[in-house]
């Protein structure tokens, strides 16, 4: 896990500092844009009525002064968000719902783009209320439109017909002309002919990288100055077939004819693209139904252009650093016979480290075996949790702790047994993290090393599994004997297939492990990918940091933002209603607040304060803001963190038929083994590993 470090001045010191220097004024707004404090009182300040539809967009101008909305409605409103008056409305000609409004830079605030579900982007001159260009090139639903603040003219926008399109507002523009080069990317060439581009956004700090989400686990980031943009003649125009039917000019057998060989004029490097992909969801060992259910709803950069925001639907909120170097591996090396390299040193965020440097020069002032005091009371606190079974509550505690003391080897280990026991979707994959940092911290941890073979069993990586378990059973002779270690070791021969497993085999399956993994999309098929595809996803790179607890299974537009000046919290809507608040660093969740009747889609953070702009379904704009310490209660806060976030746990791991049941008031009790082993590292060891036929498969509900 990556640990999010800055420089944190105190805020009397920046006081002190402004006295003297006024360049320390920017510094000091910045530091109190958004604290603790502050967002332990965000409350709801007021509704913004106007629209007839749902809410499906919200934009702030670069200075905060105006919010722009866009909604089903198909009308575009213009709000004084201190005032809390409409300054314009406008029809924007769509005929179909409105997905992404967007400011464009330098224009004064005067241009608008909006792209719908229609197929068409309009540009509209709000000065003067006129649509100043309407282009139809894409043949699919429009869903993300994206600009750079630092590029005037340009802007970009994503389909659902899988194109990702290049406008410049300076060039004319003629949907019917061929030699036009505005398709910047086409995963239909790469992906095959069922690739959906779902969202895209530009790097504020580097403008020339470009990040896309599509209907698949991978996120995909380009450096669009290597891309030579091609034509517009390979428009797809198989997926919608009402579309189709008005379309006019378009090929759909030639499209088909590309799908999934690449690009004709081979316009995309193999260098110029960068794949990212949460390592548990990267495998091909999962179940279809849940696969055709991943789909990137939103991803956006931080403010320092290092790390990408994703929220993955079907899934969890994941953020990746974009400078970390490819292939990422998914699964652990053996090496010297007791430890693991763990690529990207993920446990330690503020001392990057090359693989092979030596642990004893890190350690020489910091012992892994060794907390301090405050430390250690908070470990024994979320061994208490532990052992009563409350297991969020445990890995709370220990987030917190690893914040504090990023070296301590128990730690993680005791994170890995309570992630194991919650088993929250990629919560396997996150103890498997946790069991390498702390072999890496503690290459003699037994439970760790017996925890990591039981991870990868559990990922339904037998082999690997297989081999860890052996080790194991080298290293430790005197636990090889143990119930829990036979049962396992029985389990994992069941999983490959076979009671017997001789020396030859051990090293095939040896030999395999070390050639590169061909992994496939979400829902395609190996004839259906390019070859440039293949390599791209498997050199892609794993997540830094999870964040768990909303519920994003019901709309493909849901977002995930950066709250703060350094982005240091995260907030994102959910399907029950509500919207959650992360500490970035620790990962936990500070506030839950009830922000529409239905589901929350939009966040939008104003530039420079503390204010907040959400929607949903509900066909109202709500602003939060932080409210007076006057003793009054906040009725839109929502008090048990825990219980919301198991809730929606449950929401996502059900299918449509127990969804129904669960909206009508059903509960249904918890899949989990509660006979297992109860303790943490400092209890007794009576862990049982759990075959597959004991545990329940949880099923996540398809987007609509």
């Amino acid at each position: 896990m990556k640990m999010f470090s800055k420089e944190n001045p105190r805020v009397v010191d920046l006081v002190r500092q402004r006295e003297l220097s006024e360049s320390c004024a920017a510094s000091l707004s910045r530091k109190l844009q958004v604290t603790d404090d502050l967002v332990a009182r965000l409350g709801l300040e007021k509704e913004l009525e106007g629209h007839g539809g749902c809410v499906n967009c919200l934009e702030w101008n670069e200075s905060g002064e105006i919010l722009a909305s866009a909604s089903d409605d198909t009308h575009v409103i213009l709000w004084d968000p201190f005032r809390y008056t409409k300054k314009k409305v406008f029809r924007t000609g769509h005929s179909g719902n409105i997905f992404s409004v967007k400011f464009m830079p330098k224009s004064n605030d005067g241009i608008l783009v909006t792209g719908a579900g229609d197929c068409c982007i309009r540009v509209h001159d709000i000065t003067v209320s006129d649509t100043i260009l309407v282009c139809s090139c894409h043949k699919g639903r429009v869903k993300r439109i994206a600009t750079a603040p630092s590029v005037p003219f340009m802007f970009w926008t994503a389909g659902e017909d899988g194109l990702i399109l290049q406008y410049d507002t300076r060039v004319p523009h003629s949907c019917t002309s061929q030699d036009r080069r505005g398709v910047l990317i086409n995963l239909v060439n790469h992906l095959g002919r069922l690739a959906e581009a779902k969202c895209i956004t530009i790097n504020a700090r580097r403008p020339e990288l470009i990040a896309i989400g599509a209907n698949d686990a991978y996120v995909r980031m380009y450096d669009r100055r290597m891309i030579k943009p091609s034509t517009c003649q390979a428009t797809p125009a198989s997926n919608f077939d009402a579309v189709n039917e008005n379309s006019e000019g378009i090929d759909a057998q030639a499209h088909l004819q590309r799908a999934g060989k690449g690009d004709s004029d081979d316009n995309i490097p193999l260098g110029c693209a960068r794949y990212f992909v949460a390592g548990h969801l990267r495998t091909r060992h999962q179940d279809q139904k849940r696969n055709r259910s991943l789909a990137a709803t939103y991803l956006t950069f931080s403010a320092d252009g290092n790390d990408l925001l994703v929220n993955m639907g079907g899934e969890q909120i994941y953020l990746f650093d974009v400078n970390k170097g490819s292939s990422s591996k998914f699964l652990p090396k053996w090496t010297n016979g007791t430890r693991y390299s763990v690529p990207g040193d993920q446990w330690c965020s503020d001392q990057k480290r090359d693989e092979g440097i030596q642990l004893e020069t890190y350690f020489k002032h910091n012992d892994p075996l060794v907390l301090p005091i405050h430390i250690e009371n908070i470990k024994e606190e979320a061994n208490t949790a532990f052992q009563k079974q409350k297991y969020t509550t445990a890995i709370n505690l220990y987030n917190k702790a690893i914040a504090w003391c990023p070296h301590g080897a128990v730690l993680y280990a005791n994170r890995a047994a309570s992630f194991m026991k919650r088993a929250w979707d990629g919560d396997i994959y996150a103890a498997l993290q946790d069991c390498q940092t702390t072999i890496l911290l503690d290459p003699r941890h037994v439970k760790a090393h017996f925890r990591l073979a039981r991870c990868l069993y559990e990922l339904n990586r037998a082999p690997e599994a297989h081999k860890v378990i052996k080790n194991f059973q080298q290293n430790f002779p005197e636990f090889a004997t143990n119930s829990a270690c036979r049962a396992l070791y029985k389990d994992i021969k069941k999983a490959l297939g076979s009671e017997e497993t001789n020396e030859e085999e051990t090293d095939e399956v040896e030999e395999e492990e070390d050639k590169d993994e061909v992994e496939f999309p979400v829902g395609q098929v190996a004839q259906g990918v390019s070859a440039h595809e293949l390599y791209w996803q498997r050199n892609s790179v794993d997540y830094d940091i999870r964040f768990c607890g909303h519920c994003n299974t019901t709309t493909d537009i849901k977002e995930a933002n950066f709250f703060g000046s350094d982005g240091q919290y995260i907030v994102a809507g959910s399907d029950d209603g509500s919207f959650f608040i992360w500490d970035r660093e620790t990962t936990n969740i500070l506030r839950v607040l009830r922000g529409d009747e239905s589901i929350v889609n939009c966040l939008q953070p104003h530039p420079s304060s503390c204010l907040l702009a959400t929607s949903g379904i509900d066909p109202v704009i709500r602003l939060w803001s932080p409210r007076p310490e006057d003793g009054s209660q906040n009725e839109r806060a929502i008090e048990n963190l825990e219980d919301v976030a198991s809730a929606n746990q449950l929401r996502m791991k059900s299918n449509t038929f127990e969804l129904m049941l669960l909206n009508m008031g059903y509960r249904f009790p918890g899949q989990q083994d509660h006979n297992q082993d109860q303790s943490g590292d400092d209890g007794d060891e009576r862990e049982r590993p759990m075959s597959p036929s004991q545990t329940s498969q949880p099923l996540n509900c398809r987007q609509s």
